[in-house]
This record gives C-alpha cells, structure tokens and sequence, in this order.
C-alpha cells in the first residue's frame, strides 16, 4: 500500500513551509503527487448564492486582498518543490472557506495534511476550530503538524493508539504507508480490562499480526494509567521518543458546535508529535 496523492494546507507561516518539506518528502519516497492548496477564506456558498454584491467595491478590495494573500502562499509552496525537480507538485487556489475548501478536496486524495492551530500566525479566514473540522469532516486520514514541528526525516518511531474502535482502525489503516516505513511502531494499549470486549484475551495480538502481515515492525504496549487517555499518549510518545502518533478522532458535530472526546481534544490542544487521526 501507498499514498498516491498528498493534500497539504499551504500558508505563509512558519509551520505551513515545514508542512510542505514533509510532504514533499513522503511524496518522494512514496511516488506520490503532492497538492498544495490555499483558500480565501470566504465559503462558495457565499458566491454561489449571491449573498453578497460582488460588484461591491469594498467585497471586490476585500476579496483581491484574500486571493493575494492565498496567490503569495502558493508562490511559496512552489518554490519550495521546485528545489526538487523529480515531485509530482501541484498548486491550487480555491473561493472556499479553510475547512469546506480542505475537506472538498480530500475526497480525491490519500492523505491530507494540514497544522494545529496557532493564533500568533494571522492567517485570514482561519478559525481556532479548523483542526477539529477536518478531522470531523474529511473522508481521509488527517496528519496534523503540531506548531512547534520543525522538520528534519520521515517519522521512524509511531505510537499507535489501539483500542478496538473502528475510528482506532480507520487510522490505522490510513496510516499504514508511514507504519510500513517506520523503524519502529509501539501498539498502545490502555486499560484493556475496561474494553474485555474490544481486545479479547491477549490484548492488541490481532491488531499486532494485522501489522506485521504488512512489513510492519510492532511491538505490543500494555500500559494500565489512572491519567487521562490524550495526555497517557503524549507522556508515552515522549518517554520513547516516539515522532508520530496514529490514533482514532472521535466526537461529532452539531448545528454551529463541535463536540470532540476528552482524548481527542487533548491531543489537538498538546500535541507535541505529529498525529494522524481519522474518524
């Protein structure tokens, strides 16, 4: 298995141009097309419904100032992949609100990889909840960048979250090019005895043989924490140095909120590795 086509969210941050030196390494090693795509920040709801006169002079200034901003991201992604004349690199702009725009586009890529948010980045139309809403809302696995990724190679060591829900194995099965990759993958188990159910006898030892069937080289974690399940991963990925985090999302939306799980939010909150997450 491999990813054929990569979604990476492009700014002018910091974070957004170590998003795309990731990218265009996994698109490298896995013969993979990467697409770099930015939004204006204003939803094609907007003008597919006229809800605004487009005529307007000051829609017309604010909308050009949004593109511009957008046009200046995709000038950077581009001479970023450029340095590599060997990738499959694509721009893209989009009239689209960051999340509608984003989670359009997933439904023809493999994986899609986007930054937690960071309020100090000033980038236009991006709202505190856009992680949470792509991983929501898209139909592939997320891979998000924590504000202090600096990147230096592909992930080597993966913490893998496993507690038997189907979101657990719709990330597991997202991620299985990167697990293939890696040095290392840990199977994290926590609390076992509370799910008998989810893990039967031997915890973790079907998910285990599933991974190895695949080249991947796993080792079964069994951990029993009193702590909350987001901050036993983020304590476990730290004591063995671990630099990606595969587990399931898992919340659901309502009119106008977001409801995520305790795990969930605490892992977007404090990351500190990257996350691939998938509900």
């Amino acid at each position: 298995m491999s990813y054929k086509t990569l979604l990476v969210q492009v700014d002018q941050s910091s974070q957004s141009a170590e998003r795309v030196q990731l990218a265009a390494a996994l698109a490298e090693a896995e013969g993979a097309h990467v697409i770099g795509t930015a939004m204006t920040g204003i939803s094609r709801v907007v003008f597919e419904a006229g809800t605004f006169n487009q005529h307007d002079p000051a829609f017309d200034h604010h909308v050009r100032a949004l593109r511009q901003y957008a046009d200046h991201s995709l000038e950077l992604f581009e001479t970023a992949t450029s340095k590599q004349p060997s990738l499959s690199a694509e721009s893209r702009l989009l009239d689209d609100d960051a999340v509608g725009g984003i989670c359009l586009q997933a439904r023809y890529a493999d994986l899609v990889m986007i930054g937690q948010f960071d309020s100090s980045a000033g980038i236009p139309g991006l709202m505190p909840s856009f992680p949470e809403s792509v991983v929501m809302n898209s139909v592939r696995p997320v891979m998000l960048l924590p504000s202090i990724y600096r990147f230096h190679t592909l992930p080597s060591h993966a913490v893998v979250a496993w507690d038997g829900s189907l979101n657990a194995a719709r990330a597991i099965a997202g991620a299985l090019p990167l697990l293939e990759r890696a040095q290392k993958v840990s199977l994290a188990i926590l609390n076992p005895a509370k799910r008998p159910d989810a893990h039967g006898a031997q915890p973790g030892a079907d998910m285990a043989l599933y991974l190895s069937r695949h080249g991947v080289k796993v080792e079964v974690m069994v951990r029993e924490t009193t702590i909350e399940a987001g901050e036993a991963l983020l304590s476990l990925c730290a004591d063995e140095g671990a630099d990606l985090l595969v587990m399931g999302a898992f919340g659901h939306t309502r009119f106008r909120e977001l409801l995520l799980g305790g795990a969930t939010r605490q892992i977007l909150d404090s990351m500190t590795v990257p996350v691939l997450m998938a509900h």
